[in-house]
């Protein structure tokens, strides 16, 4: 990917969603000829000139210094993913990163011990590009039957956008799609020549035009937790917990996932009723 229009877009972007009332400044005029906030109201926010900015704002993040790059995050009222992602897109490691990138991700036995040991907890790994890697019995039961997609489907971008089962197990599917393009926009900041990346982002630009539509807002978040509203086909709808943690170790971009209940809650009691109905035959997660 080019960084240089990443950057610009992403300033682009992160500018058109603030108003001036939102920043304190006065609204001259019913008209503006642009959304959000002007450039040169940008940069006095900021306390840099109009034309480094607009530099800036072009791509060109050339020897720009972390000070003005804190200051420009400041004025657009960043989040600290967001602000994480500006840094990267100024100031890259490229190839540090493309050989990171580049290495193929393994799944240590002691993590896939780990996974079969979690027994009613539905558990997956993620690697880069939100790649499926492995995953439990009640994972399988509770998402689908991961172990019959071809290897090159296993991956939770192409479930969400791709497989049409997937908006019927999320029931806040608008959430979830946000979500996986944003955490796909933060992987590309930091993997701008992953191939793979771009191989994935092309096809689903294709044939997805929600993808397409939430790529081009140039989203980012990295959460780690949270509530997800599932609906399962057997036990109808659940509210879950999900926790993310990355795993320590030699492999930044390797993210066990875990689903659980509130003891006690009807959400509980159905997990525990489809860990009675789900997959009997033990999975091969190595595979």
């Amino acid at each position: 990917m080019d960084l240089s229009s990443e950057l610009s877009e992403f300033l682009r972007t992160r500018r058109a969603r603030l108003k001036p009332q939102d920043v304190g400044l006065p609204e001259f005029g019913r008209h503006r000829r642009v959304p959000g906030l002007r450039r040169e109201e940008l940069a006095q926010l900021a306390g840099v000139s109009v034309a480094y900015y607009t530099r800036l704002e072009q791509g060109n993040g050339k020897n720009v210094s972390m000070e003005v790059l804190d200051s420009i995050a400041r004025a657009l009222r960043l989040s600290d993913t967001e602000r994480a992602h500006l840094t990267h897109l100024a100031k890259p490691t490229v190839k540090k990163r493309q050989r990171a990138a580049n290495r193929p991700q393994q799944v240590r036995p002691g993590l896939a011990h780990l996974l079969d040991a979690l027994e009613g907890v539905p558990a997956f790994l993620v690697g880069r590009r939100l790649d499926l890697l492995a995953w439990n019995r009640m994972a399988r039961a509770l998402m689908g039957d991961f172990p019959a997609w071809e290897p090159h489907e296993r991956n939770m971008a192409r479930m969400v956008f791709l497989d049409p089962n997937a908006r019927d197990l999320y029931v806040d599917w608008e959430c979830k799609a946000v979500e996986v393009v944003s955490i796909l926009r933060l992987y590309a900041g930091l993997h701008p020549d992953d191939q793979e990346l771009l191989s994935l982002v092309g096809e689903l630009s294709v044939r997805s035009e929600e993808f397409r539509s939430l790529w081009a807002a140039h989203t980012v978040t990295d959460k780690g937790h949270g509530m997800k509203r599932l609906r399962h086909p057997l036990v109808g709808e659940m509210t879950l917990q999900y926790e993310s943690l990355k795993v320590s170790g030699d492999d930044p971009d390797l993210v066990l996932v875990t689903y659980h209940a509130e003891p006690g809650s009807p959400s509980a009691d159905a997990l525990r009723l489809l860990a009675q109905w789900g997959v009997d035959e033990p999975v091969d997660v190595r595979k």
